[in-house]
């Protein structure tokens, strides 16, 4: 696994999102990732969503992902 495709996968999967991902030994990554899907919605949602994105990648090919998610605005 690397950081561009799992940056692609969120991205199909929060269209519009702005995503980065960085993870250098290939199944511990981190990722920012700034949504207006994610407005109105508590840390624990926003990261769900994101891992919906990946499905059952998570906890297989990619063992740890720590996660930032922000709306625009709280990214500024």
């Amino acid at each position: 696994m690397d950081a561009q495709t799992i940056r692609n996968l969120i991205e199909q999967g929060l269209p519009g999102a702005r995503v980065q991902v960085q993870g250098e030994d290939g199944v511990h990554f981190e990722a920012l990732v700034v949504s207006d899907a994610f407005a109105g919605k508590l840390p624990l949602a926003r990261h769900r969503m994101v891992y919906a994105t990946l499905g059952e990648l998570m906890g297989g090919e990619i063992h740890a992902l720590a996660l930032r998610t922000l709306t625009p605005e709280e990214h500024g």
